[in-house]
């Protein structure tokens, strides 16, 4: 089968990716095998072949990316009874053991052995990918594996921040989010659909924020022609935003937090390649705070799934063969992609 394998860590998008032929994974145990339909690129793929995560996670080079995966379950092991073959579905990220405490407790991302398909172990861009039972949920008939597949990663990160935030938000409150592009056009979706919050847009790009405000969005700021604090300051009357969801994570928008984020509130921070340089007494003063968020849990990803089935949240996709790969890496990092890239092999 083709796979689209990383043999080097490289700054250079167009050539970081190279297809070979490899063997076919084949099932055993709980093992799923799903014939891939769709994989999103994420720009955490552009970070990986940059050798970003090499200091935090053990990786094996070469190593197949591609971590937002959906499709047809083509074989299962022996031990499988959940689903069949011929089930169409969506991967959870990770591969979770079920038995340590972090599993048991439904912290599928803090499991003392995952394995991450795509980071850690061979992922999605490819004709078939092996994952396991636990991991995948069947999709509803009327869903197209294509379209949904970027849910896997950038829906399920955006949906696990934003039920996080919606927990600080009361009817009346004010919430900030920062980038519209692949996630954040999908949190600015579950953020009106689960809360009652009024909802500030921000972005460089007016095209971004015209989607924002077909989104439901109910004020958009440009930060290249206005001031962020004091755009929030005149939208709030001074009280500042009870919820920010960053999803560039860049240093400029961390720096954001202590001038928009209201006393008690939280700045999430989605995106990450920047750095937090506040002083202390910034967060005593404010008494708010800075919280990470990394993927989520498999029941989140249910949840996020039935949201869509409703209608409350949709993806903007363009679709991409597995020969255009890198093409898809240089046109993200030259932020030339409005909201998720899609490989289908």
């Amino acid at each position: 089968m083709r796979a689209a394998r990383l043999h080097e860590y490289t700054d250079d998008m167009s050539a970081g990716l190279q297809l070979d032929e490899v063997d076919r994974p084949t099932a055993s145990g709980d093992e799923v095998v799903v014939e891939i339909e769709g994989a999103g690129w994420c720009q955490t793929d552009n970070h990986i072949i940059e050798g970003m995560w090499a200091d935090y996670v053990e990786q094996d080079l070469p190593m197949t990316l591609g971590h937002e995966n959906a499709g047809t379950i083509a074989e299962i092991g022996s031990a499988v009874d959940a689903v069949s073959v011929g089930d169409r579905v969506i991967c959870h990220p990770v591969m979770t053991c079920g038995t340590c405490r972090a599993c048991r407790l439904g912290e599928d991302m803090y499991c003392e052995n995952v394995a991450f398909p795509g980071l850690t172990t061979d992922g999605g861009f490819a004709d078939y990918l092996r994952t396991s039972e636990r991991a995948v949920i069947p999709l509803p008939d009327a869903v197209d594996p294509v379209e949904i597949a970027p849910h896997a990663d950038a829906g399920i990160t955006a949906y696990h921040a934003v039920k996080k935030a919606v927990a600080g938000i009361n009817p009346g409150d004010h919430a900030v989010v920062i980038g519209i592009g692949g996630l954040g056009h999908i949190g600015l979706q579950c953020l009106d659909a689960m809360s009652a919050a009024e909802i500030t847009a921000i972005d460089v790009k007016d095209e971004a924020l015209d989607l924002a405000d077909a989104l439901g969005a109910h004020h958009t700021v440009n930060s290249t022609v206005e001031s962020v604090p004091e755009a929030i300051d005149s939208l709030t009357d001074g009280a500042g935003a009870a919820q920010v969801l960053d999803f560039v994570g860049a240093d400029e928008t961390a720096d954001f937090a202590p001038d928009i984020v209201a006393p008690g509130g939280e700045h999430h921070v989605v995106g990450y390649g920047g750095h937090i340089h506040e002083p202390t007494q910034a967060l005593v003063n404010g008494e708010f705070a800075y919280r990470g968020t990394l993927v989520g849990r498999f029941t989140e990803l249910q949840e996020l799934m039935a949201l869509v089935d409703r209608g409350e949240v949709e993806l903007h996709t363009t679709t991409y063969a597995l020969d255009e790969i890198n093409e898809v890496a240089e046109r993200l990092e030259h932020g030339e992609i409005e909201g998720r890239a899609v490989i289908t092999p």
